[in-house]
């Protein structure tokens, strides 16, 4: 299930750790999958992954339900996640929310029709200080404007 390039990049992972450690990994290995999978990880997934790592099943599920970095359901082709803890909420992220909801027509949590955009609510992007932030795949926009994120969706192709 897991394919031949996921596990050599899980491998990777695994080594940096002690051999009776391998399920240290789980964090990367999950995020590994996900990325291969089109940015989302079903059960199954996160059952092969536990098996890989020999750790029970349960454990990894839990990794992957509690950390906001996994999806559990599909996702569009870009991932909109937008930090709403307490310095971004501070700095203006309920507009950041309102405009993107507004500019996207779908509510935190959904996708967009057309499957190009989802929009996730996070808790914190670790952005405090260029408050308000949002992530848009891999790349960090900070002390956003209605402006700048018109200008960032119109990167997003």
């Amino acid at each position: 299930m897991l394919s031949k390039q996921s596990l050599a990049e899980i491998d990777r992972w695994v080594a940096k750790y002690p051999p009776d450690r391998r399920q240290s990994a789980v964090m990367a290995a999950l995020f590994v999958v996900q990325d291969a999978n089109g940015g989302w990880l079903t059960p199954e997934l996160i059952n092969a992954v536990a098996e890989y790592l020999e750790m029970p099943p349960m454990v990894a599920h839990e990794v992957a339900r509690f950390y906001s970095m996994y999806d559990l359901k599909p996702v569009g082709r870009h991932k909109l996640c937008v930090c709403t803890n307490i310095s971004c909420m501070l700095c203006g992220s309920d507009d950041v929310v309102a405009h993107l909801e507004q500019r996207l027509g779908v509510k935190l949590g959904e996708t967009t029709a057309d499957g190009r955009f989802t929009l996730k609510e996070v808790e914190c992007l670790g952005a405090c200080g260029g408050a308000p932030a949002l992530a848009a795949g891999k790349d960090y926009h900070e002390r956003l404007t209605p402006e700048k994120i018109d200008q960032i969706l119109e990167t997003l192709k």
